[in-house]
């Protein structure tokens, strides 16, 4: 159900050589990839909810839609901003932005679902010993 009002939380990051692009050549400064970007996205929704949860329980991504609108270089500061906006059973719903020291870089919705973490851990571990090493197809 949507909520009335959004739970907010944010959260600052500082752009790192290891979550940076290197491909673009030497005369381009290595900048925040989107696959950083994404993470902190689901690092800062996921705190977010933290506190509505039962003992036991996490949550994970299910699914991100990103627009990574501006590069950030490596050093600059980054303010993701997490909105809570919908609850369904289990499934959360956020809308996310992003913004470096200078203008907005990114904006997403990402959905992530409650888990009861041994009941997750246990399915992993049983995928784990079912690995042959070959990848289906």
């Amino acid at each position: 159900m949507p909520l009335q009002e959004p739970k907010v939380f944010e959260k600052i990051f500082a752009v790192t050589d290891d979550l940076a692009v290197h491909f673009l050549g030497s005369q381009v400064t290595p900048a925040l990839s989107t696959p950083g970007l994404v993470l902190w996205m689901e690092l800062t929704s996921r705190e977010n909810v933290a506190s509505l949860l039962k003992e036991g329980e996490d949550t994970v991504g299910v699914s991100v839609s990103i627009k990574h609108l501006a590069p950030t270089p490596v050093g600059m500061k980054v303010r993701v901003v997490s909105r809570l906006m919908n609850v369904e059973g289990r499934i959360y719903s956020f809308e996310v932005e992003a913004y470096d020291e200078v203008e907005k870089i990114g904006e997403a919705t990402h959905t992530r679902a409650a888990v009861a973490v041994a009941k997750f851990a246990s399915r992993i571990k049983a995928k784990s010993s079912q690995s042959g090493g070959k990848l289906p197809g």
